[in-house]
């Protein structure tokens, strides 16, 4: 990290005691919302995606979402008590699926750093859909003790699994995680989880420009054929810390264009509703899409907000429900589930409700209406207490 990085970085102000308040929370509201498996909000889109953290701690100390110098041995974090429980997790998780969720992701900080986390995937695992089927249940990683752990991962019922990783240029690589981390070990963790079947594995690396871009074609031929989708993400203001300006993003446009003149691409449709990556597949002489090379995917969610589709939630884990990415309050749905008098998965479920139907967050495309060169300023929510 530069002097001219450090200087840039925002105090961090303490947002997790920041708390909207709950729809139905003191009182049991006329309109009841019970779980039809099809909740709306306002801009029409629905609830299929919940973003769980299971931790606020990290082992890494990346610039762009823990860095060293806030993120420190004095830093303050969630006492363990504070946390949600394996049980609590699970309960407010199964009133998600009955409202419409049908995929979860565990994040953190490091979720593999939650003690006994095998054991939340088992309880997850379990949860089935109205019409009686089994969730997408994924986990993203910085890969660090994956691969000691893929294959119990994999027993307790995890699916998939998606690697943070910004380059494979070792220096780079530790100089970005800032503990001295050594790039080998995550593609050891990597080369588990194929093994133990976690997959498809995806891998995501944010290009930061001036920092790592000169990693995009090293990882694009490094993974190009070996049934692992790397995924470009354009370098994202969540948070206050990492003193985020536009002029360090590189627009999604620039990697397909850099990578295309090297290793041909064609577009690919979207795989699913909702998706945030947009999918380039790599070609064959013929030009056409071969599905032995594999694909790429890129997420612009700097240049070409994609919130209209957007259908994610997040529980942070002490329990409180963000309704976007950039936000700056949570609601705090532990308090119903450990207050006297707690509310039962009903009043949940209408909190819930009320709240989703509420939902009118669209941060990323008001963004693109300020200055290329402008700040966005603000105070909100960290990555490493809400995850990506």
């Amino acid at each position: 990290m530069t002097d001219r990085d450090t200087a840039r970085i925002v105090p961090l102000l303490d947002l997790r005691t920041s708390t909207l308040r709950i729809p139905g929370a003191t009182y049991l509201p006329e309109s009841r919302i019970t779980g039809s498996g099809r909740l709306i909000d306002t801009l029409g889109r629905p609830l299929r995606d919940l973003r769980i953290s299971v931790t606020d701690r990290c082992n890494f100390r990346c610039n762009y979402c823990m860095p060293k110098e806030i993120f420190d041995k004095d830093y303050a974090y969630l006492p363990h008590k504070a946390l949600l429980s394996f049980e609590e997790i699970t309960r407010i998780a199964k009133v998600f699926v009955a409202h419409g969720v049908q995929k979860i992701r565990l994040t953190g900080g490091e979720p593999l750093l939650r003690k006994n986390i095998e054991r939340l995937i088992e309880q997850l695992a379990a949860l089935r859909t109205p019409q009686g089927q089994a969730l997408d249940i994924t986990l993203t990683t910085n890969g660090s003790l994956l691969a000691r752990k893929a294959r119990d991962l994999k027993a307790a019922g995890l699916q998939r699994v998606t690697v943070s990783l910004d380059g494979l240029d070792d220096a780079v690589f530790r100089r970005m995680n800032d503990v001295d981390f050594p790039v080998a070990d995550v593609l050891a963790g990597i080369e588990a989880a194929q093994e133990a079947g976690l997959g498809p594995i995806k891998i995501n690396m944010v290009v930061k420009r001036g920092t790592n871009e000169h990693e995009i074609l090293p990882m694009a031929r490094h993974f190009m054929g070996s049934g692992i989708v790397l995924r470009f993400i354009e370098y994202m203001d969540v948070g206050a810390t990492n003193g985020w300006r536009m002029n360090e993003v590189l627009a999604s446009s620039e990697v397909v264009k850099l990578i295309h003149a090297e290793l041909p691409l064609v577009q690919l449709e979207p795989s699913n509703p909702g998706e945030t990556a947009a999918r380039w597949g790599y070609a064959n002489a013929s030009g056409q899409y071969d599905k032995e090379l594999g694909e790429i995917g890129v997420i612009s969610s700097v240049t070409q907000a994609f919130c209209s589709e957007c259908n994610r939630a997040r529980l942070s884990t002490e329990g409180k429900l963000f309704l976007c990415l950039f936000a700056s309050q949570g609601y705090d749905l532990r308090s119903l589930i450990r207050q006297e008098g707690a509310a039962s998965d009903a009043d949940l479920a209408s909190a819930i409700g009320h709240i989703w139907q509420g939902r009118g967050d669209r941060y990323s495309e008001l963004r693109s209406a300020l200055a290329p060169d402008a700040g966005t300023g603000g105070h909100r929510v960290e990555m490493s207490y809400i995850g990506g």
